[in-house]
């Protein structure tokens, strides 16, 4: 595992329901973040849009956003909604880099309207960087369920991060989680949230992406503005 790792949490202009522009807003994020690895909202590449086509790994619009990745050394981590194999569709987490598009996460913990068309994933996501990094995800209400919490803390990640999309009165909690996660599972926390009109249901995202250390100090955070980032370098935190 290499010694540190560089993390942005970021919240790029989205335009609802138009996937390629959001890709060239993604894109331009990965190529001025200077990270190893980009976290982006939920499903930031629609738009939290509940009735947004779902996306395929293979979909030519991503290309430009595997082409930055390449360009930057970088993995994206990035939401739509997907149509798995078994024909159920989920809200999920695409893990992007050089080499392609993989979904790497299905929000296991759905709220609200989300459960009218969506069916929860059955499985805690774990991405292993190719330099050892352990990175836990979540997405969005996740966060806020313990049973989650402790499912990451017993799988002992390097870091949590979770795309998230909230109201701007929601600030609040969105700290209050940011910070309890990272003390309950004992590692840093990046949670990268939409600012901004991010659909119907958010007309204007909360925004202040921020990332925490392990004991739940707070090393970075942005502003409310869409196109905001906010980027740590974390130390390695050897396996307890």
């Amino acid at each position: 595992m290499t010694s540190v790792l560089s993390v942005a949490v970021a919240q790029p202009p989205t335009t609802v329901g138009d996937v390629a522009a959001n890709v060239r807003a993604h894109a331009a994020v990965v190529d001025r973040a200077a990270a190893r690895l980009v976290v982006l909202p939920e499903l930031s590449l629609t738009g939290y849009d509940l009735a947004a086509p779902t996306l395929e790994p293979d979909d030519a619009r991503l290309r430009p956003l595997v082409t930055a990745c390449a360009r930057a050394g970088a993995t994206a981590l990035a939401g739509a909604p997907v149509r798995d194999a078994d024909g159920a569709e989920r809200i999920a987490t695409l893990a992007i880099d050089g080499r392609g598009v993989r979904v790497a996460y299905r929000k296991r913990w759905l709220g609200g309207d989300e459960r009218a068309r969506f069916v929860a994933g059955d499985a805690d996501g774990l991405l292993e960087l190719e330099d050892g990094w352990r990175i836990a995800l979540g997405v969005c209400r996740d966060t806020g369920v313990p049973e989650h919490v402790a499912a990451i803390a017993a799988l002992r990640p390097d870091l949590y991060v979770a795309g998230v999309v909230h109201h701007p009165h929601e600030l609040e909690e969105q700290e209050r989680r940011g910070r309890a996660i990272a003390e309950r599972i004992g590692a840093a926390v990046g949670l990268a949230s939409a600012a901004g009109p991010a659909g119907a249901a958010y007309p204007f995202g909360a925004g202040r992406s921020a990332i925490w250390a392990t004991g739940g100090r707070r090393l970075a955070r942005a502003g409310a503005e869409a196109g905001g980032l906010a980027r740590a370098v974390l130390p390695h935190r050897p396996q307890r």
